[in-house]
């Protein structure tokens, strides 16, 4: 028998939640002043998973973390570092990768393949190793006096606010938590990710299954969210599970169930910041297609939706211009009839079957007046059904974009 309960904690709190993690944020030099450089630790030995960008040009750390996976059956640590992609460095970029897990295994006393490494910021420039590696060695001193909150802040480049959460749970008796933290505001586009997420639990999963659950979450999550339809080279995910909680998950039970859904929650709460963070974003886009032939299908129509600049520019506009909507969703690919196409804004239907348009114009432009937008889009065919979460397109967007190296 299993007992779901949740368990109230500050909200500040994300991937410290679980027993037996800390972390902490520094300002090591990359920046000119604000943190950049984040260490995660697990006190206990962790199995754990990861999923990465599907970008053919990937960062040095991507690649580093997949031979960790692939080398090593338990982790201790995540080194991550903001302000500098270490992407397109070639040999010199790889080989600072492998030294920034080489010292920080050192001076936490573990393995180098037990260490993750992700890094964040401008693609094409070298590592300043020197300010790194004395990073590495001031942040492992102030890991027992870290918090959330300071790792989050040092994992953010363009990010307006910290992306934490974490949800507190009883399963059999036990306290079990999950918890993350999150980092994205540009090129959000997933194909996978289009971030970087790092998450915690104290619940015990054996690696195959915590990977095979971590896929299928984010596959529901972060692989639902659009800003801008760029994929980055350094996109990934990671989760670590301690068994701290003494609960151990197997699959196919009601405590896997429990587990699954706590985990998609925290998940999905971080997807959704990273689009209402969106670069110069005002809204907050909820994108629903109903009623195509597949899940596949709602699913393309839904993303091509959430890409169309004219659509996102239309919405910033407050502009409930339906001819942009029902014109991404024809060139998306699918099957659907445009006779049976339909359109509800907020709760509001615009456009029903065979082009009948149910408002006039300067009353349906106000159902865009909300910092909130919930679209739903009726093909009338099918089964199929999706979402996803998108934002707005401002001209904020191409100032902040077109001043990030500066």
């Amino acid at each position: 028998m299993y007992r779901e309960e949740m368990v109230t904690k500050k909200l500040t709190i994300g991937i410290t939640a679980p027993k037996g993690f800390k972390a902490v944020g520094i300002h090591c030099g990359i920046k000119k002043a604000k943190k950049d450089l984040a260490l995660i630790y697990s006190e206990l030995p962790a199995t754990a998973a990861g999923v990465f960008t599907k970008n053919k040009v990937v960062a040095a750390p991507v690649i580093q973390c997949k031979e960790s996976l692939q080398t090593s059956e338990t982790f201790h640590a995540i080194l991550i570092n903001s302000g500098n992609a270490n992407a397109c460095t070639g040999k010199v970029g790889l080989e600072n990768a492998y030294s920034m897990a080489i010292e920080t295994a050192k001076k936490l006393n573990v393995n180098p393949n037990q260490v993750f490494v992700s890094s964040t910021g401008v693609i094409g420039e070298q590592l300043q190793m020197d300010k790194v590696i004395n990073g590495i060695d001031k942040i492992c001193s102030l890991i027992d006096d870290g918090d959330d909150l300071s790792a989050a802040q040092a994992i953010m480049t363009t990010d307006t606010f910290p992306k934490i959460f974490h949800k507190t749970f009883i399963i059999n008796g036990k306290e079990v938590s999950i918890g993350g933290i999150a980092k994205g505001s540009g090129m959000i586009h997933p194909n996978m990710a289009t971030m970087l997420a790092f998450v915690t639990t104290d619940a015990k999963l054996k690696k195959s299954l915590l990977q095979k659950t971590l896929k299928k979450v984010t596959d529901l999550t972060f692989n639902k969210i659009v800003v801008d339809g760029d994929t980055s080279t350094n996109d990934m995910v990671l989760l670590l599970a301690n068994g701290a909680s003494k609960v151990e998950i197997n699959e196919n039970t009601d405590e896997y169930n429990i587990f699954e859904k706590n985990l998609y929650d925290v998940l999905k709460k971080l997807s959704i910041d990273i689009v209402k963070d969106g670069e110069g974003a005002t809204k907050l886009v909820e994108i629903n297609v109903i009623g195509a032939l597949s899940d596949e299908d709602a699913e393309k129509a839904a993303r091509q939706v959430a890409l169309s600049p004219l659509v996102k520019t239309a919405i910033h506009g407050e502009d409930a211009n339906w001819g942009r909507i029902i014109a991404a969703v024809g060139y998306s690919g699918i099957d659907f009839n445009p006779d049976l196409f339909e359109i509800e804004i907020n709760g509001i239907p615009i456009l029903k079957k065979y082009y009948e348009v149910t408002l006039p114009v300067q009353l349906a432009n106000q159902t865009l007046n909300s910092s909130e937008i919930k679209i739903n889009l009726y093909l009338n065919i099918g089964e199929g059904k999706a979402t996803v979460w998108t934002c707005d397109l401002s001209e904020e967007y191409v100032k902040i974009n077109g001043s990030y190296r500066s």
